[in-house]
């Protein structure tokens, strides 16, 4: 007779609440079932084809392997594609786990690392050994694979990919399965029971520290750096993340408040070619002086956004600039404008984007003592305000600055200097604010320029690059 299951598992299943959803915090420990491999196995398979995950699996090994998956899946311009290893492990005769490594594949060829396409033809030479002066003995097909070595989870390289262990999937899957399993064991009272979820949404690798901060009522301001990819998709990943998890967030966008409209009905939509047309209508996507925030990313991820609520998750977004505005007169009109979206939902959690000096929570600028920032006055009038400020590996940005020469606004691909902390997103929080009001950081590690999403041909349907192609990201 198996052992009776640890009544442990059940206390977290009544902490994770609704069916189908991620627990708001995962553990930082395995997931040990008390049933042996050989008979929790079956449920592991089941799992994944309900999840619309197909898999080859190695009979005999207790190890499967999922296809290529792709983040926001459908996206029409997103290149990003997961996948998942799962291996089964005999913790005892009668306990046993799972293993779970996630890889991350970017299959974009515009931002390859240089010198991956070489030239394969006769003329192929084979380099001698520095060290020893031998020669290399791989064929070009495996210098090929050597040269597309993993990179990282955030990495922008062709054919690059990330293995790495997942312990919020190896979570996402023992809640799954342990209910099923439950009912071929003997308990002593009826206990509620999750069901698994019946869609199965990517949304990338956890980001380290987002759920510790985000709560329902409580309002983040994100400064970035307008301009790279990788906020955008940090945006996306932390909404789907949350969403999935049961709570209804909110995001905040530094748009002109005259898109609201136009960005309300595209997140309503299909997503079809005549959807997008009216979404890249706006005079804001074709600005003399794009700063970044009319981006390819930013336009992808508001297609994200769209493909989150389109499976009923509770994701909504406003808009909030007043580009005619300037100085502290715009600073208060972005203050009432957000103010009025969170008092009108204050149990949403609120995610709100803006470049780095609006989100401030300290008083004063190096040129305006008195200058108020947004995130200063949002501050004094909601009671729970975190800002974080962007930090990032050194990379590229698209960036409107002040040409010196000819007295005005030069935009383009401009070089971003960092610092390097790893390929991991996250975030992070000091024991107290620093000089500009700021609680902590948002990692995004290497950047790369995200050019203006007209410049890829978003909304021209007689464009090479336009939606519906895989060009992306």
């Amino acid at each position: 007779m198996r052992s009776m299951l640890r009544m442990g598992w059940l206390a977290l299943l009544l902490a994770v609440g609704c069916a189908g959803r991620q627990g708001l915090e995962t553990p930082d420990y395995e997931a040990v079932y008390d049933v042996p491999l050989e008979e929790m196995w079956p449920s592991v398979r089941q799992y994944f084809t309900d999840a619309h995950l197909p898999y080859r699996e190695d009979r005999g090994s207790m190890v499967l392997e999922t296809e290529w998956k792709q983040e926001f899946g459908g996206s029409k311009i997103a290149g990003y594609w997961h996948r998942y290893m799962v291996l089964g492990k005999r913790e005892s005769p009668t306990k046993s786990k799972l293993w779970i490594i996630r890889i991350t594949k970017s299959v974009n060829k515009t931002l390859s690392r240089p010198g991956k396409e070489l030239d394969w033809g006769p003329s192929f030479a084979r380099v001698p050994d520095a060290e020893s002066g031998a020669s290399d003995n791989l064929s070009p097909e495996d210098t090929a694979d050597r040269l597309a070595f993993p990179v990282g989870e955030n990495a922008f390289y062709m054919e690059s990919g990330q293995g790495t262990r997942d312990l919020t999937m190896e979570w996402r899957v023992f809640r799954g399965i342990m209910p099923k399993l439950a009912k071929t064991q003997p308990v002593k009272t009826e206990q509620p029971v999750a069901k698994a979820p019946s869609t199965f949404t990517e949304c990338g690798q956890s980001i380290l520290g987002l759920k510790k901060q985000a709560k329902a009522g409580g309002v983040m301001l994100l400064g970035e750096l307008h301009g790279t990819q990788e906020v955008p998709r940090f945006i996306a990943q932390s909404v789907c993340q949350l969403a999935t998890s049961g709570m209804p967030v909110t995001v905040g966008l530094e748009l002109p408040v005259e898109n609201e409209e136009r960005i309300t009905h595209f997140l309503q939509s299909q997503g079809g070619e005549v959807d997008w047309l009216k979404l890249m209508e706006a005079p804001f996507w074709r600005s003399p002086y794009p700063d970044g925030r009319g981006s390819e990313a930013v336009a992808n991820m508001l297609e994200q956004l769209r493909q989150l609520r389109a499976q009923g998750l509770d994701v909504a977004v406003f808009v909030y600039d007043h580009p005619k505005l300037s100085g502290q007169q715009r600073e208060d009109a972005l203050t009432g404008t957000v103010l009025a979206q969170v008092k009108a939902k204050p149990q949403r959690f609120h995610l709100v984007v803006s470049g780095n000096v609006h989100s401030r929570t300290a008083k004063g600028l190096p040129w305006d003592k008195q200058y108020k920032p947004m995130g200063y006055l949002l501050k004094d009038q909601l009671g729970d305000v975190t800002a974080l400020d962007m930090a990032y590996d050194s990379g590229t940005a698209w960036i409107c600055a002040a040409n010196p020469r000819s007295n005005k606004l030069d935009c383009g691909v401009k070089e971003a200097k960092g610092k390097d902390n790893g390929d991991r997103f996250f975030m992070h929080t000091w024991s107290s604010t620093n000089r500009e009001g700021y609680h902590g950081v948002f990692y995004v590690g290497h950047v790369s320029a995200s050019e203006p999403a007209v410049l890829k041909g978003l909304g021209n349907p007689d464009a090479a690059s336009a939606p519906g192609s895989t060009s992306g990201l």
